[in-house]
């Protein structure tokens, strides 16, 4: 089986590879830079999810493709960090999870309102560079604890999952 990654990101690279090598022998990783297709920084769950789902149909190039996408969303006065997947099937049937979800600290959301990425934000806020692509906002805020990568290797988990058990029905 070839998997393609719908993305250059180093965190939801490494995910994809680690989830790959466990559950599924005989397969391949690669990736590719594709659109989300929805804003740069997405604002609600709908948002964060499509733009995984829109990653994984293009990715899935008659192979399994991988959406993975990072968001925010709001719950009463709270700014929560999101993050969902998607698997694409080569016959394009597709499967979503999300992920763990945390509150952003006031200031992070307050420039995510002013229009901020919330990448660019957290470099700003932890004075460091790139950490989008090691540990991301949700391993910062977890004090390493869940660095980027684990949150999208168990959305992966989930959606490998699905994959797996949608086999078994068919056998």
């Amino acid at each position: 089986m070839e998997f393609i990654v719908g993305s250059e990101n180093q965190a939801k690279k490494r995910a994809v590879v680690r989830m790959v090598e466990r559950y599924m022998e005989n397969s391949t990783v690669s990736s590719a830079s594709v659109p989300s297709g929805v804003s740069a920084q997405p604002m609600s769950e709908e948002e964060t999810r499509q733009g995984a789902i829109n990653r994984s149909i293009t990715a899935a190039n008659n192979a399994f493709g991988i959406g993975l996408e990072g968001g925010v969303h709001m719950i009463g006065d709270t700014m929560y960090l999101c993050n969902w997947g998607a698997l694409t099937t080569p016959e394009g049937k597709t499967f979503t999870a999300a992920g763990a979800q945390i509150p952003l600290p006031e200031e992070l959301a307050n420039e995510i309102r002013r229009g901020h990425e919330l990448g660019d934000a957290v470099d700003t806020y932890f004075k460091k560079q790139n950490v989008r692509m090691s540990e991301g906002a949700m391993g910062m805020l977890t004090a390493q604890l869940v660095p980027r990568d684990a949150l999208f290797e168990h959305i992966m988990q989930l959606l490998m999952g699905q994959l797996l058990y949608s086999t078994s029905l068919q056998s």
